[in-house]
C-alpha cells in the first residue's frame, strides 16, 4: 500500500453526470438531480484502487469559471486554490460546443485535465456521432 493520496475533481456543466460518476467511484449516495444548481457546495468521497487512495471531489455544475454565482465561485476556487492532481471535465455529448467552452476554461488554469464524454447514448438517439478516436 502507498501513502499517496491523489485528489480528483469532477467538473462540468449542470446535468452532465458528475454526481452519478462520483457515486459510482465512491460508493456513496450523493443526491443526483436534474436541475441547475443542485450541488452548490462540493461533496467529497474516497476510493482505493491498487493500493492508492483517491479523494474524489464533486464540484457544482457550472457553465463558466468566469461568472460570479456561488456555484461558479466554489468550482473556480477549488481548482485554483486546492489544485487537484487531476480535473475530470464531464461533458454532455448532446451539447459538446457549450460543454467544451468550460473545458477550455479549465485548460487555461491547469494542464492536468481529462475530458470524459458522457451521455453518448443520448447523442446516438439524436443522430449525433462523435469520433473519439482521432
Amino acid at each position: 500500500m502507498t501513502d499517496m493520496t491523489y485528489t480528483i475533481a469532477l467538473m462540468g456543466n449542470p446535468n452532465t453526470g458528475k454526481s452519478t460518476l462520483f457515486n459510482v467511484l465512491t460508493g456513496l449516495r450523493q443526491h443526483t438531480g436534474n436541475w441547475p444548481g443542485k450541488t452548490v457546495t462540493h461533496a467529497e468521497g474516497e476510493c482505493r484502487h491498487r493500493g492508492t487512495l483517491y479523494r474524489i471531489v464533486d464540484l457544482p455544475g457550472t457553465y463558466s469559471l468566469y461568472s460570479n454565482s456561488a456555484d461558479e465561485e466554489v468550482a473556480r476556487d477549488f481548482l485554483l486554490f486546492q489544485r487537484p492532481d487531476v480535473t475530470v471535465v464531464v461533458v454532455d455529448a448532446t451539447a459538446l460546443e457549450r460543454n467544451l467552452n468550460l473545458a477550455l476554461q479549465v485548460l487555461e488554469m491547469t494542464d492536468r485535465v481529462i475530458i470524459a464524454i458522457n451521455l453518448m447514448d443520448e447523442a446516438k438517439k439524436k443522430g449525433i456521432h462523435i469520433n473519439t478516436k482521432n
